[in-house]
């Protein structure tokens, strides 16, 4: 058997030099965020295919080895109208929220507690770290009351009254992965926006950022003309969007939550490409970033 140099398997010094500056740039931004609560949204194609979903846990995985306290909330709107087309059901959206009776409340049960849920726990298994699924109904975690609508009536879509954090705080080295339903004090469960319950939830936890991931590569000064994606703005430039409604139906409920989150004092939301693999690591600990990150000042 001949031998061979351990030099034989090395890559090209280049190479080598390029994977630490990548290291070394993030190395400032692991420091700053070490044991910050860090929310993110998971939806949109990173939830569809099998390379993004692997992407996905393995970000995950690097934040909570390195120090940060990921908290994942997610919904599941593609999958719920795939089983409600199978079933028979009406899928209709008002407002960019899915309108929903009591079969398909039952669905989205279903579908988002017992299916998704456990499906991303087990991704997240599969990286490396310890996770586990929780929803409203869990230590009353996310307390719903039944949303209003002026285009008329949602039926079992709520808001979030109430987030009770302690259940997440208890949970110590395993990472909390949400699914978007609420209950309210009669025990009536409500499907509620994911966007809206990741911004909920950033702010009971004090998180330090709140991230969400989307099939856009950000906000954008003109919906319609993708070479004006924003980097950087502010709060104020966002509810001044959302005044004129210059912003997309389905973008309504992410930049809602985003105000909510920084109102309640989030440091920053940032809204990222769920279709680009990584992302949320090149989002938290990149100079450039990826999306459009969006600060209180």
């Amino acid at each position: 058997m001949g031998k061979t140099s351990r030099r034989d398997h090395l890559p090209e010094r280049a190479e080598v030099e390029a994977r630490a500056a990548v290291l070394l740039e993030a190395l400032p931004f692991i420091q700053q965020f070490a044991g910050a609560t860090v929310v993110v949204k998971y939806g949109g194609a990173a939830m569809t295919k099998p390379e993004l979903k692997a992407s996905f846990a393995r970000d995950i995985a690097l934040l909570k080895l390195v120090g940060l306290n990921p908290v994942v909330v997610h919904g599941g709107g593609p999958d719920i109208s795939k089983y409600s087309e199978r079933l028979g059901l009406d899928v209709n959206f008002v407002d960019g929220l899915r309108v929903t009776d009591e079969p398909t409340m039952e669905l989205v049960k279903m579908v988002l507690i017992g299916k998704i849920n456990k499906e991303i726990v087990a991704q997240l298994h599969v990286a490396g770290i310890e996770a586990v699924g929780l929803s409203g109904d869990d230590g009353r975690l996310i307390e719903a009351r039944k949303a209003t609508s002026d285009s008329g009536d949602l039926g079992f879509v709520g808001d979030v009254a109430r987030i009770n954090p302690d259940i997440l705080s208890d949970l110590g080295r395993f990472v909390p992965v949400v699914a978007s339903v609420g209950v309210d004090a009669q025990g009536q469960s409500y499907n509620i926006n994911a966007d809206t319950v990741a911004g909920a939830l950033a702010k009971a936890l004090g998180a330090r950022r709140v991230i969400f991931l989307t099939d856009v590569e950000g906000v954008y000064e003109d919906f319609d003309d993708k070479s004006t994606l924003i980097g950087r703005c502010s709060l104020v430039d966002i509810e001044a969007m959302l005044e004129a409604g210059d912003v997309d139906k389905g973008m309504i409920p992410k930049l809602s939550a985003v105000c909510d989150a920084l109102k309640g004092g989030v440091e920053a939301a940032q809204i990222v490409d769920g279709r680009v693999p990584h992302s949320v690591i090149m989002e938290l600990f990149t100079e450039e970033g990826l999306g459009t990150m969006v600060t209180r000042a």
